[in-house]
């Protein structure tokens, strides 16, 4: 097929036009054309067979640019923005931070009240090496800035039956809970081969080359590499060829947690992220999430990036198909050679560079990921038979999915994340009691459809009901603090679109589970880095997005 023909394809696809004399192998390309990046996440480890892929953490490197002092202003401070900053100063790059928070850090971010410590934003440390790449490029150690820890079991999972279900990386412990839930310990390890093998090639590519288009992938994999990625199933799908018990099968399906998006319609490829979790671990960060970024920090100071707090970005400033610079707090202009952007891609189109409406139709395939009613609760009691991480499945999960991703209402009866941090660091919580935080999945805000806050705290009210039904006795009776956010508080303090706290939403209809690409197609020194472009959200991928945008930026650099 030459570029011509496939380059017409594409054309016709985005005007809804399927041509007639597609080829199955075609039909793939569309599919994998629908838009540019795979969004994973946060995991762990398959500690055994399944552990055969070792990363090594790569020395410092001398690629030092001939950048002549060039000016990167980098806007926002989450970890894509961060793993940015630290990436180009290491190739000698003038960079500096506009953060508009009092603190850098953006979704990984904390509350501590009346003695209770809770991490806001991400609550699991997956894929570590990815953030020790950080440290060892300028010659440090990650153990020096933050110490991390795994955590055992890696979920707790109760059933309204009853029935609880423990997650472990180990296979010896992992086939004891298989057997527990009734199923084969050999489909368990059927299904994590075929998840391993869908992460090694994703990763090998797609991750690691920070591959952001049709063209990218065609290049790097081939044609004969794309029946790998078992582009014709659904995630759910992918999940109930190995697994036919019913408890594994929601376990394994709500993985797609890390992407904020349903197993029905999340492509298979998907299906690598249980490998992230089984094969590397799940880690806890001494002392809370965020010392990560306080270690970053720290980093940054040591390399010279200048960090400003406090400083809102209102504008960019453009002139031929460039950005000139920034406005900061609606009146201070700096100048930038190069701007990288932390912000979402759709809220940076729409209200900071004022797109026209045309261009932003062109965005409408990455529709936000679903957003969250995040309930912080310090409590005066302590519920011993909750593990770190809990979840509270749905008696019905397709139809939780169904209401949150298409029906697009909070769901009568949702599944909900619980995490209880004092069991693995009791500095969290005072003796004796438990912190905990609650976070059950929930449409992004509809600007047509606004929902109010009674109805948020409806839902609040049925969740902690549901919770004191599933074990957690006269919960209510025991809350002496409480944190409620609801979708339009995550909005408002991270600019997130629509409430969104997973980015762009993983669909195989909409964007087969790619992001925006990360080099602004309107303007030829901007970059975007985060949860809305490739490879999408969860911690590690955004720190690893940052590494392939500083690449990128080198590269494009070096032609200019």
């Amino acid at each position: 097929m030459t570029l011509e023909t496939e380059n017409t394809i594409d054309r016709l696809f985005r005007l809804g036009k399927t041509p007639h004399y597609l080829t199955p192998r075609t039909q793939i390309i569309r599919i994998m054309k629908q838009v540019t990046d795979n969004p994973c996440c946060a995991g762990c480890c398959w500690i055994g067979r399944h552990a055969r892929v070792c990363h090594r953490i790569e020395e410092p490197k001398n690629t030092m640019t001939n950048c002549n002092n060039r000016e990167v202003v980098v806007v926002g401070s989450g970890l894509g923005g961060l793993s940015a900053a630290i990436s180009l100063a290491q190739e000698g790059y003038s960079v500096e931070i506009h953060e508009k928070n009092s603190k850098i850090g953006g979704k990984l971010n904390f509350l501590s009240e009346q003695g209770y410590t809770f991490d806001l934003g991400p609550s699991i440390l997956t894929l570590p090496h990815f953030f020790e790449r950080l440290f060892a490029r300028s010659g440090r150690k990650m153990a020096d800035y933050f110490s991390i820890v795994a955590v055992r079991p890696h979920w707790r999972s109760f059933f309204p039956d009853g029935k609880t279900i423990d997650l472990y990386p180990e296979p010896e412990l992992m086939a004891r809970e298989a057997v527990k839930a009734g199923a084969s310990a050999k489909s368990v390890e059927c299904f994590l081969d075929y998840s391993a093998r869908l992460y090694d090639l994703i990763d090998r590519g797609y991750f690691q080359e920070g591959l952001d288009s049709t063209r990218d992938i065609l290049r790097f994999y081939g044609w004969c590499a794309l029946p790998r990625f078992d582009p014709l199933r659904s995630m759910h799908s992918g999940v109930a060829r190995h697994i036919q018990n019913p408890y594994l099968k929601d376990i394994f399906d709500f993985f797609v947690k890390y992407v904020g998006s349903s197993a029905y319609r999340a492509p298979a490829m998907l299906n690598c992220l249980p490998t992230i979790q089984f094969r590397y671990d799940l880690w806890y960060v001494n002392g809370g999430m965020y010392n990560i970024a306080r270690g970053l920090q720290k980093l940054l100071g040591e390399l010279g990036v200048a960090v400003h707090l406090n400083s809102e970005v209102t504008e960019f400033r453009t002139s031929q198909g460039r950005v000139t610079g920034i406005v900061v707090n609606g009146d201070r202009f700096h100048k930038a050679d190069i701007v990288v952007c932390n912000m979402e891609v759709i809220p940076a189109y729409r209200d900071i560079l004022k797109e026209d409406a045309t261009f932003l139709r062109s965005l409408r395939k990455f529709q936000p990921a679903c957003s969250g009613l995040v309930i912080d609760l310090g409590l005066d009691i302590q519920y011993p038979h909750l593990a770190h991480h809990n979840f509270f499945f749905s008696g019905d999960q397709q139809k939780h999915f169904d209401s949150v991703f298409r029906k697009k209402v909070l769901p009568e009866d949702p599944t909900i994340y619980l995490v209880a941090a004092s069991r693995t660091d009791p500095t969290v919580a005072p003796a004796g009691t438990d912190c905990l935080k609650i976070l059950p999945h929930i449409p992004p805000i509809d600007p047509e459809h606004p929902l109010q806050l009674d109805d948020y705290t409806r839902l609040r009210d049925r969740i902690l009901i549901k919770l004191e039904k599933m074990g957690l006795t006269d919960l209510r009776k025991h809350i002496v603090f409480e944190h409620f956010w609801t979708p339009y508080d995550i909005q408002k303090q991270y600019y997130s679109n629509q409430g969104s706290i997973y980015g762009v939403v993983s669909d195989r209809y909409l964007n087969f589970a790619f992001k925006a690409p990360k080099h602004s197609s309107r303007y030829d020194n901007l970059f975007f880095v985060g949860g809305s472009v490739n490879p999408g959200a969860g911690m590690p991928m955004v720190v690893l997005c940052g590494q392939n945008v500083c690449r990128d930026i080198v590269r494009w650099d070096q032609l200019t």
